[in-house]
């Protein structure tokens, strides 16, 4: 039963819609009448209307209604510049400048800051400079030194070796000479009668 009456429902349901969209589609169909016997009245070529005592034809009237309109669009875009203008303008003369002196302080200190720390890289470069220049003098001064120090020692040992040299030929000479000394009492003693 239940079923039955939703059965029921549903077919009023669409027998109703469907009545409205006759109805509709009437409306529709009215419409495009009414607006094919305007073209008709109006886009003749022989339609002619009567404003205020002018007689114009379709063309004219659109020609007019162009020029109507880009004249009031122009007058319009006009007017909004010139209340562009003029508000600029208000704008121009109530600005005031920003205080920019706190700005102004705070670059000055920058300012002093990079060149005092300008000048203490001077410094520092300048300090490393007599630094470089004094280890210099100073490593020159030690290779000068060590080049006498090794001129002086080079020349005594050659003095030493000369010396040696001088006391051994002097050794050798005496030693030569003690021997033939000993060979001459040698021979002497071997020589002797009485000592046999």
């Amino acid at each position: 039963m239940v079923h039955l009456i939703a059965y029921i429902t549903k077919l009023w349901n669409r027998n109703t819609e469907e009545i409205k969209m006759t109805e509709e589609i009437k409306d529709v169909n009215k419409k495009i009448d009414d607006a094919e016997a305007a073209v008709k009245k109006y886009a003749s070529k022989d339609t002619v209307i009567s404003i205020g005592g002018y007689e114009f034809t379709p063309a004219k009237l659109m020609v007019a209604f162009t020029l109507v309109s880009s004249i009031l669009g122009g007058l319009y875009g006009t007017f909004e510049v010139y209340k562009d203008y003029q508000s600029m303008k208000k704008r121009i003369a109530e600005y005031v400048a920003p205080d920019l002196s706190e700005l102004q302080a705070k670059m000055d200190i920058v300012v002093e800051k990079s060149e005092k720390s300008v000048q203490y890289t001077q410094d520092i470069k300048n300090d490393l400079k007599q630094d470089i220049r004094r280890l210099e003098g100073t490593v020159e001064s030690v290779e000068r030194s060590s080049k006498q120090s090794q001129r002086e020692t080079d020349l005594s040992v050659k003095e030493v070796q000369q010396e040696l040299r001088a006391t051994r030929k002097e050794l050798d000479i005496a030693i030569k000479e003690a021997n033939s000394n000993v060979d001459r009492k040698i021979q002497k003693a071997l020589d002797n009668p009485l000592a046999k």
